[in-house]
């Protein structure tokens, strides 16, 4: 009993450890994102940074456009870098987990 007690938390030990190796590696998976005409452009980590921003000089002539254009091409870049996010952590913690009867909660 207690063997397999040790081995189930050794699993999630290392699921643990492979969480956190993900959580590393989504720092170097970049998301770049456009607005349709393309006067601006970010870039951000899939944990969610922002990388860059590279704005044309079109929109530096109206704030409150340039504003606009912030908020909509962030918004879209942020939630495709939280989607990735998600996805990838899921699968490492999923991966590393040990099957215990009634915790399915990764399935």
């Amino acid at each position: 009993m207690f063997g397999d007690l040790m081995g189930m938390m050794g699993k999630i030990k290392e699921a643990q450890q492979k969480v956190e190796e993900t959580k590393k590696r989504l720092d170097t998976v970049l998301v770049d994102e456009k607005s349709s005409d393309e006067l601006l452009q970010v870039t951000v980590t899939a944990n969610r940074n922002i990388r860059s921003i590279q704005i044309d000089d079109e929109l530096l002539q109206d704030k409150e456009q340039l504003e606009d254009y912030l908020v909509m091409v962030l918004n879209k870049a942020l939630k495709r870098a939280g989607d990735i996010n998600e996805t990838e952590l899921a699968a490492a913690a999923k991966d590393g987990m040990p099957d215990i009867p009634g915790m399915d909660m990764f399935k």
